[in-house]
């Protein structure tokens, strides 16, 4: 009895054993073209046994290829195909689950999942698990509109977007449209996003997109619209003072201690005024600027001036050469003789005339005539 009952035993342990390290998947599974999938392959991991090796395979055209293997020398990619788009998690004991990225067409077969396991007492249990993978192309599904950080609300001047988005089979193109009253829509742009750089109150108004892809027969799936609203510009109203004098410690223009003063509405966001450091430099070389830009035209306004008035020539003569020109002239005529003259002589230019006044005469004549008197 011992020893059969050590047989039941073990058959009990190997049979929970087998159950236990069963592999569990699923039939089928359907990806979508340029997509991603998961084909799942997961055990319950039992103690004594140590997974060996794992493999994916494909069969496709009545041909098998291995896609991937793991073993005690790390995991590999044999088919050229699938590398950089096949992952299996590493750091979770029990799942053997194929992920595939980028989904083509071809990718479609069968794909077979086989875990190799060694016992204590290096015996070897294989488990296998079939899944269909069927790729498919999509159509593109109703876009839905997402605005901007600004919502649809948007200050004047502001940049914002609208961004149409619809799932489906790539590539999906997008077409933007806006509405207007009892006309057809009008074509804005192709794209998925619509941008403004600055807005402008004319652009408020209803917008959609459509999205399409070669995967729906040429069927269009339209959004719904949306309205965007542009606001205007804030307004500023600023008073201002004019025609201000001091008379009496008031502005007045009238010297009777009263204002004149006058409202302006500015359209646009307030501005912070500059600091006096930063425009009183830039005051006084105006200042100075303006100084000698009025002297240089001062200046140019004399010498016109000058040039358009007649020149007058002014001579200064002595009081002797007045008498040589007017011999009718009495003049004092001082003492030669070294005796000091008590009383000033007159005598008359006209009993001294002789040589030396007529060279004088003569002289002064050629002199007036040179200088044009």
């Amino acid at each position: 009895m011992g020893e059969v009952g050590r047989i039941v035993v073990f058959g009990m342990t190997f049979i929970s054993c087998n159950a236990l390290l069963d592999l569990s998947g699923v039939h089928q599974v359907t990806g979508t073209w340029m997509g991603s999938i998961t084909v799942p392959c997961t055990y319950v991991p039992s103690e004594g046994f140590t997974q060996q090796m794992l493999s994916w395979s494909v069969e496709r055209d009545s041909s098998t290829s291995t896609i991937f293997r793991r073993d005690d020398s790390g995991d590999h990619i044999l088919l050229s195909k699938f590398r950089g788009r096949v992952s299996i998690p590493k750091q979770s004991p029990g799942n053997a689950s194929l992920l595939i990225e980028n989904l083509e067409m071809p990718d479609s077969g069968h794909y077979t999942c086989q875990v190799i396991w060694r016992s204590t007492d290096n015996s070897l249990i294989t488990r296998e698990v079939t899944t269909t993978v069927k790729v498919v192309k999509v159509a593109a599904t109703k876009p839905i509109i997402r605005a901007g950080q600004l919502g649809l609300t948007v200050p004047a001047g502001a940049s914002t977007s609208l961004t149409c988005e619809a799932s489906g089979s790539p590539p999906i193109s997008y077409r933007w449209f806006r509405s207007v009253p009892a006309e057809k829509a009008v074509l804005l742009s192709s794209g998925a996003e619509l941008a403004w750089h600055s807005l402008r109150p004319s652009d408020s108004g209803t917008y959609f997109c459509e999205a399409e892809n070669r995967a729906g027969a040429g069927a269009v799936q339209r959004s719904d619209a949306v309205q965007l609203t542009v606001t205007d510009l804030p307004t500023t109203t600023v008073a201002l003072q004019r025609n201000v004098a001091t008379t009496g410690g008031h502005h007045s223009t009238t010297g009777r201690g009263e204002s004149s003063d006058m409202e302006l509405t500015v359209t646009g966001s307030p501005r912070v005024a500059p600091s006096p450091l930063l425009y009183g430099p830039a005051a006084a070389l105006g200042g100075a600027a303006l100084g000698a830009l009025l002297a240089l035209g001062l200046g140019c306004w004399r010498r016109r001036r000058r040039k358009e008035e007649p020149l007058y020539e002014v001579a200064f003569r002595s009081t002797a050469e007045v008498a040589l020109l007017h011999t009718e002239v009495e003049v004092p005529v001082k003492c030669l003789h070294e005796e000091t003259c008590s009383n000033t002589e007159k005598t008359t230019m006209k009993d001294r005339k002789g040589p030396e006044y007529e060279n004088l005469v003569t002289a002064m004549e050629s002199q007036y005539e040179r200088e044009g008197i």
